[in-house]
């Protein structure tokens, strides 16, 4: 007698892989974030609201909170764009070269869009712990880590000796320029050849500020 095989036991169809959401596009999101400066520069960030951002950027809202969640962590976000490269920073051979540079650096930064966005969210952060850490990152430890590392390769050259509290060299070297500015109306309106002779009228005292020896300062020209 012939045994009939059992029927054979079905099988778990495989599980097709989920399928992933729409990858986010990068030029959308700089669009936003560029809206969100423009919105700033002009409105200020009380009256920044994310439906003008939206519309400015030609987006509609729900786009931009699949992005961020909040009017505070679109603007953190934007304010990060500004982020200075450290590693832009060149070794001119002598302080008194970098620190020139530096200060011509961050006068044409503060004239120009990001020194409109720091005026728009300077008095906004007193209040706002988010808004003072992304300024505090994106505008004040970049340019520290700059003055350090001048300061730094002049030392190993032996042009000065070492600097004690280093730390607040960054606060010394660029604060002056950064209060200059920043108490200017509209920094934005300054021409860049103005920019630049105001920082090399800063660079004496830069110098004096950190023991490079000979740093006179000119009288005449303040």
């Amino acid at each position: 007698m012939t045994r009939t095989a059992p029927p054979a036991t079905p099988q778990p169809a495989a599980k097709s892989a989920p399928r992933r959401g729409r990858p986010r596009d990068a030029a959308r999101d700089r669009a936003i974030l560029d809206a969100t400066l423009a919105v700033l520069a002009e409105s200020g960030y009380r009256a920044l609201t994310t439906a003008a951002v939206a519309a400015r950027a030609g987006v509609s809202t729900a786009t931009l909170y699949r992005r961020w969640s909040s009017k505070d962590e679109l603007v953190v976000a934007a304010a990060a764009t500004h982020i200075e490269d450290v590693r832009a920073q060149p070794d001119t051979g002598s302080l008194e070269g970098d620190l020139r540079v530096l200060l011509r650096d961050k006068a044409a930064a503060l004239t120009g869009e990001p020194g409109r966005l720091m005026q728009a969210l300077v008095g906004e952060a007193a209040q706002n712990t988010a808004l003072a850490d992304a300024l505090t990152t994106a505008f004040l430890e970049p340019v520290h880590r700059r003055v350090d590392e001048a300061v730094r390769r002049a030392v190993e050259r032996g042009e000065i000796g070492a600097v004690p509290d280093a730390e607040l060299l960054g606060a010394v070297v660029v604060g002056p320029l950064m209060s200059r500015f920043l108490l200017t109306p509209r920094p934005d309106q300054v021409d860049p050849a103005t920019a630049q002779a105001t920082a090399d009228r800063f660079l004496p005292f830069a110098l004096r500020a950190v023991g490079a020896p000979g740093a006179a300062v000119d009288p005449k020209r303040f």
